[in-house]
């Protein structure tokens, strides 16, 4: 583990502790001011918006937001991969525009033309890449500058709608429509702002959007109190329910794809650098494998021959058939191939089980592929 992924966790710690020592202590009541400093910027801007002073720019076509109340781990590529599938479905044609996030590039990058990838995860982030594998055909491009990136989105590719990925609190573009996505394990981001929780903004944000999305509705607690809070907050936004389900497993380097039921009972190692490792391993729990044990890094972690050889030797050492890993992280794990053991994707999809067509009538655009 890396010094930096030390300090991580400590402070992970320290804000989650029910009995803080004297320096989670410490450490909880400077978070607990960041959040007071960070919560008064972001309002600030909010009201520059809201009022005018802030102006937004409009795309000449059709903008879907597709975002989050907190940081990472809502099931939001997935969410993404299914909307998109859905709309070029029905014959629209599509781009996606994104960040780029962890991608060391600079400037707005065709990722995809929806032909040919032309950049790889280290410049443009692996969430790109991942985007442009699994839907082909939709360009894919990312930037910090939304404006230009949508600008050069419009001229080249004339699309009919531009998903905007993890843009709600990019209020610099004009939406149509914004799809706010809650993980209904962890909805609200432990009502803390950042850095002491994981919200972006304050929970009255949710009043900006359209529509919400519980996503993981299979694992949360409280369904009516998630939705007696979010009529609270946003009244008469229709709200979807979504599972994420696996739905393949794919070898990497290796024999390609594996019908789901071959993981029942093997003893597996999984990696991962994602936002919610926890709901990685529950999904592979679920599928019936027997998981021996895990690495988890931090998001977006580039793996070094180091991981590599610590997978190995942790693989090795609990006799694991199979180490296992996420769509995401195979894109940044591929260059860094564990050895001595098959390592498998968990391939997932969403499926909106609840809520559709009033998502759709929100949004503007389908929301499920079309059924027989």
């Amino acid at each position: 583990m890396s010094v930096r992924e030390r300090v991580e966790a400590f402070v992970l710690r320290a804000a989650k502790a029910e009995v803080p020592t004297a320096p989670e202590r410490v450490v909880r009541a400077l978070l607990t001011l960041g959040s007071v400093v960070y919560g008064g910027l972001v309002r600030a801007r909010n009201a520059g918006y809201n009022t005018g002073l802030l102006r937004t720019r409009r795309l000449a076509c059709h903008v879907v937001c597709v975002g989050n109340l907190t940081v990472g781990g809502t099931g939001k590529t997935p969410t993404v991969l299914a909307l998109v599938a859905a709309a070029t479905a029905a014959g629209l044609r599509v781009c996606i525009l994104l960040r780029g996030y962890g991608g060391q590039g600079r400037g707005v990058r065709v990722v995809s033309d929806g032909e040919r990838i032309h950049y790889d995860w280290r410049e443009a982030g692996d969430e790109a890449v991942l985007l442009a594998r699994r839907l082909q055909g939709v360009p894919v491009i990312v930037g910090g500058d939304r404006i230009k990136a949508g600008r050069l989105a419009v001229a080249r590719f004339g699309p009919q709608v531009i998903f905007l990925d993890d843009g709600f609190q990019h209020r610099r573009v004009h939406r149509d429509a914004d799809l706010v996505l809650l993980d209904a394990t962890d909805p609200f981001g432990g009502d803390c702002l950042l850095p002491r929780g994981r919200l972006r903004e304050p929970v009255d944000g949710l009043r900006r959007a359209q529509a919400i999305l519980v996503t993981r509705a299979d694992q949360g607690r409280d369904p009516d109190g998630i939705r007696r809070r979010v009529e609270a907050l946003a009244p008469g936004r229709p709200m979807g329910r979504g599972i994420v389900r696996p739905v393949a497993l794919r070898e990497l380097g290796g024999a390609g794809d594996r019908a789901l039921t071959e993981i029942r009972g093997k003893r597996v190692f999984a990696v991962s650098g994602i936002a919610n490792p926890d709901g990685f391993h529950r999904t592979v729990g679920e599928l019936g494998a027997v998981l021996v044990g895990s690495l988890a890094y931090h998001d977006h972690h580039a793996f070094s021959d180091d991981d590599r050889r610590s997978m190995e030797d942790a693989a090795r050492l609990r006799e694991a058939e199979w180490i296992v890993t996420t769509e995401k992280d195979a894109v940044r794990l591929e260059s860094r191939l564990p050895k001595g053991c098959p390592v498998v994707v968990v391939v997932v999809g969403l499926e909106i089980v609840d809520g559709a067509h009033g998502l759709e009538a929100a949004l503007g655009v389908p929301v499920r592929g079309r059924r027989g």
